[in-house]
């Protein structure tokens, strides 16, 4: 832990980052049947603030390949110790939980699995495979790691067309040795790079930052420089929250009105669709801002 950022003292929530709190039919019954089917969802593993309004809407993040992750990034809320062997049953599972919630877009996410030879694509690819054969209309968008930054690996799932590919470069290039776990800055921006460069018209390029994490101002813009420059076309912004006291210490909540600023100056830069608010967060409202990139709606 950082001994700077761990002296600073507790903040109090403000009065933006309050989530009203749902539950209803929908909540429910998204929540038994993610639990019937054994299957791990990043809105629970990695305690999303947007879990009971997203559940109640009936969307789900879908976390493939378990719960265990092989990096331990300080962000984090995921476990990270020895993963368990790869479920072979689990594409199918995903898909018939989809069905039968009757989802129209779905995000599948999954944990670091560097201990894999294809760290982990190939079940990106099963388990695209598997909706598809229930769901050949679904909107599919993947959130993965950074594969090592291996192209074929990245072009692999890149040629299984989803409507997004997201991979996310989470904080500034001089927080990221601190915080990212085995996460490389430029092979973050280069994994973007390689996957617009495979991806056809059809598929947009996403990727997401965290402030609140010690960053400046400066470093943030120039981050969102740097992931337009990649080749990136949809660009979320949403605020730290540690998900324990164990976890990188939060060094300050970002008022509205600068996240405001930030979004706009993406969008004069040249992205295609861009959130940026205190709550947002990769997956949330995934479908309308795909949509917004790829010119489904004005």
């Amino acid at each position: 832990m950082n001994s700077i950022l761990a002296s600073r003292p507790t903040k109090r929530l403000p009065p933006w980052i309050r989530v009203k709190v749902r539950d209803g039919k929908n909540r429910n019954e998204v929540q038994e049947l993610i639990e019937k089917e054994q299957l791990n969802t990043v809105c629970q593993s990695a305690k999303c603030p947007n879990i009971a309004e997203c559940w109640d809407r009936k969307s789900a993040t879908f976390m493939i390949l378990g719960d265990r992750c092989t990096r331990a990034c300080a962000f984090c809320a995921i476990h990270s110790f020895k993963p368990e062997s790869v479920d072979l049953d689990e594409p199918e599972r995903v898909a018939d939980a989809i069905t039968k919630l009757g989802l129209n877009y779905v995000v599948v996410t999954s944990v670091d699995r560097d201990d894999l030879p294809d760290k982990g694509s190939d079940h990106f690819v099963n388990t695209i495979n598997a909706i598809r054969n229930r769901l050949p209309d679904i909107g599919i968008e993947v959130l993965t790691p950074d594969f090592k930054g291996k192209s074929h690996l990245i072009e692999r799932v890149v040629d299984m067309k989803p409507r997004v590919f997201n991979h996310n470069v989470e904080t500034c290039e001089r927080l990221t040795p601190a915080i990212r776990s085995g996460g490389r800055y430029q092979r973050s921006l280069n994994v973007l790079t390689i996957a617009k460069e495979f991806a056809g018209e059809t598929t947009a390029v996403k990727s997401g930052i965290m402030v609140g994490l010690g960053e400046t101002d400066d470093e943030v813009k120039q981050s969102i420089v740097d992931i337009h420059n990649a080749g990136t076309d949809i660009l979320t912004i949403g605020q730290y929250l540690p998900p324990s006291s164990s976890h990188w210490l939060l060094d300050r909540y970002v008022e509205p009105e600068k996240f405001e600023t930030w979004g706009a100056f993406a969008k004069q830069i040249g992205f295609k669709a861009v959130a940026s608010s205190p709550l947002v967060r990769s997956s949330y409202r995934a479908e309308e801002m795909a949509n917004i990139a790829l010119g489904s709606i004005e």
